[in-house]
């Protein structure tokens, strides 16, 4: 066997085939081997996880908006990957909306992969995006390196990322379908939205949360998951269902799903840990679309990650400066939508998911194995097997902390989380074999890498 050079080994290793006291044995960034507990050479490092906590693979946040460049004074790579560090994940891959350029063009990943060069804390992979007239780009995107595309089904809410119709879809589908990219779709439909804004309960105090979730009715998503499943059974092109919010939309999943249907769903922490009756007038940080729903909703969509129908939670991690959130006037509807949440993934969902049941094992799988699977990256991420990066997130299931905004390393600390106590405390994070960061500090120089499609890295 191979001499390692670190060992990482604890009492509760999540491995594919379950946990187990096991010492995983890291070479040149690689795993190389899995073995019993006990079995650690002399003259290699070794990192002991303490006690009960947890060694799991590094968590893939397939959802993060990084806004560089472009809006930099939104987040910026530097900041979020320290935040995606200092939460236990080691890959995102970064939205193409928000930046400008958006990244609808070869020119524009060119520009996106220069603004990140030498800024990130850990391993990025890229998202394109499909807008109306850009189906000649989709090809050279790929061949560059993107994982799959993203598109809006509604207005975006900026300029530069433009919603599609159906016509649009017709257009790049089956090229997607040609290239086995995945489309990954906010489903949203307008109609209804706009029907909604007509009604009297949207017209009610814009303070009031319940008014802002009048103009987002659950038909919206409804309708844009028919017509997405729809479209993937003409073409046979793959997509993607992000941030999933309405439970009346399952039913229509599970049958396609059934049916060889070649759709998937992810849902986020703030729609699983949050109820809408439960937000305050004016607390606009809970302003996200599609919106925090009812108790029966969320605990709807717990039932269908517990069959997994919805097979991953990412953070859509969606921030924006403090004021844009109109937190002094309290006006749901004229505030930005976005929740910031990167950093406390992996809390907010054990947090939850241990009050109903669900076993670690589930969130190696949400958080980690699913999302690597969504971009491509199975065959190195979101999993402690050999072959694969030594990337690993050490955590106690068991300490609890309060959210405080002072901790968070994203550019701005207005979050929905302020003030809430969560279990599970992130002690050590490592990226391909290096520590990077331990309890509050970081080590070293960035060494996050772009990941791009293919295998290939930068």
């Amino acid at each position: 066997m191979t001499k390692p050079d670190l060992v990482i080994r604890g009492r509760r290793v999540v491995l594919p085939g379950g946990t187990r006291a096991a010492s995983v044995h890291v070479r040149e960034g690689r795993v190389v081997a899995v073995v019993d507990y006990d079995e650690a050479p002399r003259g290699c490092r070794v990192f002991e996880a303490v006690d009960d906590s947890v060694v799991m693979p590094g968590l893939v946040d397939t959802h993060v908006h990084v806004n560089e460049p472009g809006r930099t004074e939104w987040e910026g790579f530097e900041t979020a990957t320290r935040a995606a560090a200092a939460g236990g994940t080691t890959t995102v891959v970064e939205m193409p909306l928000n930046s400008i350029p958006a990244t609808t063009s070869l020119d524009a990943f060119r520009a996106k992969l220069a603004a990140a060069e030498g800024k990130c804390a850990v391993d990025v992979a890229f998202w394109g995006g499909v807008v109306p007239g850009n189906a000649a780009e989709l090809k050279p995107m790929t061949e560059a390196g993107v994982v799959g595309f993203k598109c809006f089904l509604v207005d975006s809410g900026v300029a530069e990322f433009r919603c599609v119709s159906e016509e649009d879809l017709r257009a790049a589908l089956p090229e997607l379908a040609r290239l086995d990219a995945v489309l990954i779709a906010h489903a949203e439909l307008s109609a209804p939205i706009e029907e909604a804004a007509r009604s009297p309960a949207a017209r009610n105090d814009p303070r009031a949360y319940a008014t802002f979730l009048a103009t987002r009715p659950r038909a919206a998503e409804d309708a844009a998951v028919e017509l997405l499943i729809r479209l993937s059974r003409e073409t046979g092109a793959r997509v993607h269902v992000v941030h999933h919010s309405s439970a009346d939309a399952l039913p229509a999943l599970r049958e396609a799903r059934a049916g060889g249907v070649r759709i998937t769903a992810e849902t986020c922490p703030h729609y699983l840990a949050f109820a809408s009756e439960e937000i305050a007038d004016g607390a606009t940080e809970f302003k996200c679309c599609p919106p925090i729903r009812e108790r029966e909703n969320r605990e709807r969509l717990w039932a269908a990650l517990g069959e997994n129908l919805i097979e991953m939670i990412v953070s859509d991690h969606s921030p924006c400066p403090p004021g844009m959130k109109r937190r002094e006037e309290g006006d749901f509807l004229a505030a930005w939508g976005g929740i910031s949440s990167l950093q406390l993934r992996l809390p907010v969902v054990w947090t939850e998911a241990r009050r109903r049941g669900f076993p670690v094992e589930r969130l190696s799988e949400w958080l980690a194995a699913a999302p690597a699977r969504l971009a491509g990256l199975q065959d190195y991420k979101g999993a402690i097997r050999v072959g694969a990066d030594a990337d690993f997130v050490v955590w106690n299931p068991d300490e609890k902390f309060r959210v405080e905004p002072s901790a968070l390393q994203h550019r701005h600390k207005l979050t929905p989380y302020t003030g809430r106590e969560l279990s599970g405390v992130v002690e050590a994070t490592f990226l391909r074999g290096e520590k990077i960061y331990e309890r509050g500090e970081f080590a070293g120089e960035p060494k996050g890498k772009f990941l791009l499609r293919g295998g290939g890295r930068v």
